[in-house]
């Protein structure tokens, strides 16, 4: 919004998409207050998935699109912007039917929660799935695609009664809340001790010696943040790695290689986005607003209070 701001010109490989719509993700607050390692490659500019429509191209493959496409995409900064150049390998055409705040919603979210599924938590037809903080716009796409992959039973953890069952809602199978409930005790009753088989957690500390216990077997843990801490208290079973032969996974999609992401982007294109047509999978929009409202946007973000996704249209 700084008129000041010159509008950017695409390098080989890259699209200049005129942004109609952008989403809110909680990395944008931690960069927002210095707590988030940016890539090189971002810029200062906030955001990281937009939808919009291509202006023009910078030399090299233009991987088929063409000026005047409706494209939504993931970008490693800059979509809080009227412009944005990105490369053509990280756009996808957007579906006629197809809202620009649904599309706007899906880019980070749903790439972050197929890779966290399937390329690093190694999913399988029949495995239990733990999403942990299930209200988030990830776990909310985690869900969605485990029940679609053949999960047994997916739970999750929320902070209110609400938040489970609203999860429940969209599938999965059980839900604990964590400021009344012990959802280690909950999720081995549920399944006769056997555990789950992947876990997704943001949490970090506060959940490491839980998430040991609530594993089942070669279980897979994937942290993909650490919002309570990342420095573990001292006292934590890592007995409990060595005997259940766990393996635990740091990723962070942000960082990943332009090469994996479009890996990523192709997997949503083949197995999810004829389900976005279908009605099968949806995106959850908590509410929308002007992008001249960026701060009362970051204020309900920071209040914990959402199901789902916070969208900002460029007017």
């Amino acid at each position: 919004m700084n008129p000041d701001t010159p509008k950017p010109v695409p390098a080989e490989g890259q699209a200049l998409i005129k942004i109609h719509s952008f989403g809110l993700n909680r990395m944008d607050l931690m960069q927002r207050e210095g707590r988030y390692q940016v890539p090189p490659q971002a810029g200062k500019i906030l955001g990281v998935e937009f939808s919009g429509s291509i202006e023009g191209f910078g030399d090299g493959d233009h991987e088929g699109f063409e000026i005047g496409d409706e494209v939504f995409g993931l970008a490693y900064g800059g979509a809080y912007a009227e412009y944005l150049a990105s490369s053509t390998k990280m756009l996808i055409r957007k579906p006629k039917e197809m809202s620009w705040t649904t599309a706007a919603g899906i880019p980070e979210t749903w790439i972050t929660a197929t890779q966290a599924l399937h390329l690093v938590g190694c999913f399988k037809p029949g495995d239990n799935v733990l999403w942990h903080a299930g209200a988030s716009s990830v776990s909310i796409a985690g869900i969605q695609l485990a029940k679609a992959a053949g999960a047994k039973a997916i739970f999750v953890t929320a902070g209110s009664d609400a938040k489970v069952d609203f999860c429940i809602s969209i599938g999965a199978n059980a839900g604990f809340n964590y400021h009344t409930e012990d959802w280690v005790t909950g999720i081995l009753r549920a399944t006769n001790g056997y555990g789950v088989d992947v876990i997704v957690d943001f949490i970090g500390k506060n959940y490491s010696q839980g998430n040991f216990e609530a594993a089942a077997i070669d279980g897979r843990i994937v942290q993909l943040a650490s919002l309570s801490g990342g420095k573990l208290d001292a006292g934590l079973d890592i007995g409990l790695l060595e005997n259940k032969r766990l393996r635990w996974e740091g990723s962070r999609l942000r960082s990943r290689p332009l090469e994996y992401q479009q890996k990523l982007r192709e997997l949503l294109v083949e197995f999810a986005l004829p389900k976005f047509a279908d009605g099968t999978f949806k995106v959850m929009i908590e509410k929308e607003f002007s992008w001249k409202d960026i701060q009362r946007a970051h204020e309900l973000m920071e209040s914990n209070q959402s199901k789902g996704k916070i969208i900002c249209h460029v007017d």
